[in-house]
């Protein structure tokens, strides 16, 4: 397996330590120095930069929040002027105000070679031709893949998001071997795919999918849709944008560039540090970052890490597939149900698709909980009845099991649940907060 980065992808664990302290000392030092509002975090925590040794002090440093970007808003957070800011990315916030994140030259130049090492770990070289399904604007995953892929001396095609069809044409017309979207999008571009006959006129290889949430069993589908290796890829735009972690073909979880951004798992409510292999919020430091450094973000994703060495020769610690969001979370009669559960029990069951809809809504005081799920069309035949009625009654069953609440299932035939070209959007709250 081919390594675009082989000094600091294969470091040993005490350079790579020594590293991120020395990086980290220097961020502490800069961000006190450039940033009001994370000088005055310090200061109510009780924390002088110069105590700040090592990454074994990370944990007596205040975190950041979401809530800091909105309070400084626009750019209160970037630490280098605006003339010297070459690029501003933003995702959308809940309050109407975008999260604005800003890029220096240096910024840039750093976030191509991260998007290298995403790209070969996913087996895509400079004979590849990639295919960009993402959005192209303020949201960072288009910019993001595209630059990284023409660092690595790849064929580009800026397609951005929507239009299958131009999608399809541009598949078979340009020789597309790899396929840049989400997961989402990538599942409902290969049921149009196995509808239309094509894939046999296609020579896509490789797809690389972030953006949301998957699991194992969406991605068998995706794989065997398309006749590709599918890999995972995270990122946030307050950190960087994708490039954060990495799938390689091994397909055993994501490689954090950690010499860039170090990674904590905490427990969500009491914010402790929690050991590595355990599962809780990740928690990200940038280490490099100029016009956005950020130190401790809490990112609501829940995860853990692996710290050991990968069969693919990349010693980098690994983050397993996002389980949903700390902020995703449902609580349905004082139950906390995440979607992933979902998810996970569907794949247990043959006849069970991987598409799903979640509908919460409060009827006479007294929380539902509705899932709507497409069944394999197999099922779905008047001499099979029976046993779709006791398919539907051991999923049913399962589910309450797992999620510890009753759930209001319904089957209904493929193709029928809407489908969407950028991220999945599969839960609906009718509730009034």
């Amino acid at each position: 397996m081919k390594i675009w980065d082989p000094p600091f992808e294969q470091m040993s664990r005490e350079e790579l330590t020594r590293l991120q302290s020395e990086r980290l000392v220097a961020t502490v030092a800069y961000v006190s120095e450039r940033l009001p509002y994370y000088r005055a975090k310090m200061e109510a925590a009780g924390v002088e930069p110069g105590e700040i040794k090592g990454i074994e002090d990370l944990a007596n440093l205040p975190f950041t929040v979401k809530k800091d970007f909105r309070e400084n808003y626009p750019t209160g957070t970037f630490a280098r002027p605006i003339s010297e800011v070459v690029r501003i990315h933003a995702s959308s916030g809940t309050t109407g105000k975008p999260t604005v994140v800003g890029y220096t030259e240096k910024d840039l130049e750093m976030w191509r070679e991260l998007i290298a090492r995403l790209v070969v770990a996913g087996g895509v070289g400079a004979d590849d031709v990639v295919q960009v399904a993402f959005g192209y604007g303020l949201f960072t995953g288009g910019f993001g893949l595209h630059y990284g892929c023409e660092r690595v001396g790849a064929t580009v095609i800026p397609a951005s998001s929507g239009n299958t069809d131009r999608h399809l044409l541009l598949m078979r017309d340009m020789g597309t071997t790899t396929l840049v979207c989400t997961p989402s999008y990538a599942l409902y571009i290969g049921e149009i795919i196995q509808d239309r006959g094509l894939k046999d006129e296609l020579g896509l290889k490789h797809g690389l999918f972030g953006g949301e949430p998957w699991s194992e069993d969406m991605r068998t589908e995706i794989e065997g849709l398309l006749g590709i290796t599918a890999t995972d890829n995270y990122g946030l735009s307050e950190i960087i944008g994708p490039g954060v972690s990495y799938e390689c073909l091994v397909q055993q979880g994501m490689h954090i560039a950690e010499d860039h951004f170090y990674p904590e798992i905490i427990d969500s409510e009491s914010g402790e540090v929690l050991p590595w292999g355990e599962e809780g919020e990740l928690v990200l430091t940038t280490l490099t970052k100029e016009a956005l450094p950020v130190i401790r973000y809490r990112t609501g994703d829940i995860t853990s890490l692996i710290p050991e060495a990968c069969d693919c020769g990349r010693t980098l610690v690994r983050m397993t597939k996002t389980r949903g969001r700390a902020d995703d979370m449902l609580i349905v009669r004082g139950v906390n149900v995440f979607p992933s559960q979902v998810e996970s029990v569907l794949s247990e069951f043959e006849h069970a698709k991987p598409h799903y809809q979640i509908i919460v809504d409060r009827i006479n005081n007294i929380d539902s909980f509705e899932l709507r799920v497409e069944a394999s069309e197999e099922i779905f035949v008047d001499d099979r009845m029976r046993e779709m009625e006791g398919f539907q009654r051991r999923l049913g069953a399962r589910l309450q099991s797992v999620l510890g609440i009753k759930v209001d299932l319904k089957l209904v035939e493929p193709r029928t649940l809407e489908r969407f070209e950028g991220k999945a959007k599969r839960v609906t709250d009718r509730r009034v907060v």
